[in-house]
């Protein structure tokens, strides 16, 4: 088989483009990594708040199909994550040919429980244990109708499921959700996070503050931002940055009575990115151990040093690239510490030889290549 045989059906549950939150950062460079192996890649997209792209227009074929956001799809037997992505134009894009196909994440898995794919090469790439996601996003949900919501969704997640036994194969993010996923089902591979860069591009020296970024519009980003502020960045002298996309009023109110804390708000990519370089310290912390938490690689592969808590890097092989804190204690002592020293070639040249080993985009996608193409 050569190249101009790789035909590959890929559904994606949101346009991958811009890749400027955790997801589809993974989805967008996967889908570059595989164009350039030379395979060629139908997208499929699931529209809901975002445009087509033409910058996807580098895949040999770009569908969008409108997500159904509907109310009813809320009172469905499956999660309301796949419900609203079933799609029957979809469907019949599909079935005009038997190239495999690869769905991104547990919401894009309607089709296998359609009798018309039966014996289809059909792969799904994990982002996470959906259900505890989920049921973690609801402890960390403060509005009621939210919580019950996500509660729901959860229960419903962990009875779709086994539906992941009827798949060819299964691509884990992490470790740890490879073995459960490997345990519970078997056919499953370890597939680390894609990401914008292939090597190491901190900048060695000091930077003169410490920065926390994320979406600030997910709840769970949103109370590790005001944990930081009230139990650490508060406590400091040095200046601190909260930075992210569409940060609510109430976090606004947050940051107002510390003159040494400032919030920027949707900043375009090189603005954020600079703010990445230029730290000192990137501080991420999260209580949801799952998945891989994509600003992370962000972190290492552009910032100096990385404070974390240790839900942030469970199961990733990351922690010995970082340095771990849990109280508000340790976190603001190891900022303190961290001010007060030169990030230097030599720290690089260690982070650059331990990300490679995982995380390189051209290696994993030929690794996929190989398992979807090259399997009996």
């Amino acid at each position: 088989m050569n190249d101009s045989d790789y035909h590959l059906h890929v559904i994606s549950f949101n346009v991958p483009y811009p890749a400027n939150y955790g997801g589809v950062i993974d989805v967008f460079y996967r889908l570059k990594a595989l164009v350039e192996a030379g395979v060629k890649v139908h997208l499929h997209c699931f529209t809901y708040g975002r445009s087509e792209s033409e910058v996807l227009n580098r895949c040999h074929e770009v569908k969008y199909y409108k997500r159904d956001t509907s109310f009813w799809k809320q009172l469905s037997r499956d999660p309301y994550v796949v419900a609203s992505r079933r799609s029957e134009a979809l469907v019949q894009d599909l079935l005009k040919d038997d190239y495999p196909i690869l769905c991104e994440g547990l919401h894009t898995t309607f089709l296998l429980n359609d009798s018309r794919f039966k014996g289809r090469k059909i792969f799904v790439r994990t982002h996470n244990v959906e259900h505890d996601y989920y049921q973690l996003l609801a402890e960390a949900e403060p509005k009621f109708w939210k919580r019950m919501f996500y509660r729901w969704e959860s229960k419903k997640l962990r009875r779709y499921e086994p539906v992941l036994r009827k798949a060819s194969g299964i691509f884990a993010i992490t470790e740890k959700d490879a073995e459960y996923f490997s345990k519970t089902y078997g056919h499953t591979w370890l597939m680390p996070g894609f990401n914008a860069i292939s090597r190491v591009c901190s900048e060695t020296g000091r930077g003169d503050y410490v920065l926390y970024h994320g979406n600030l519009s997910v709840a769970e980003n949103e109370t590790a931002a005001e944990w930081l502020i009230e139990n650490v960045f508060s406590e400091l002298q040095v200046p601190c940055v909260i930075a992210g996309l569409d940060p609510s009023d109430d976090l606004r109110s947050c940051c107002e009575p510390y003159a040494n804390i400032t919030l920027k708000a949707n900043l375009e990519d090189a603005e954020m990115m600079d703010l990445i370089r230029n730290a000192q310290v990137n501080v991420l912390m999260t209580e949801q151990p799952t998945g891989l938490k994509l600003k992370l690689l962000n972190a290492l592969y552009n910032g100096r040093f990385c404070l974390v808590n240790d839900d942030m890097v469970r199961g990733t092989s990351l922690d010995a690239l970082c340095v771990i804190a849990e109280t508000p204690e340790q976190f603001i002592s190891e900022i303190n510490r961290l001010m007060d020293e030169d990030f230097t070639e030599e720290d690089i040249e260690e982070r650059d030889d331990a990300m490679k080993e995982l995380y390189q985009n051209d290696k994993n996608a030929l690794s996929l290549i190989r398992t979807i193409f090259l399997n009996p």
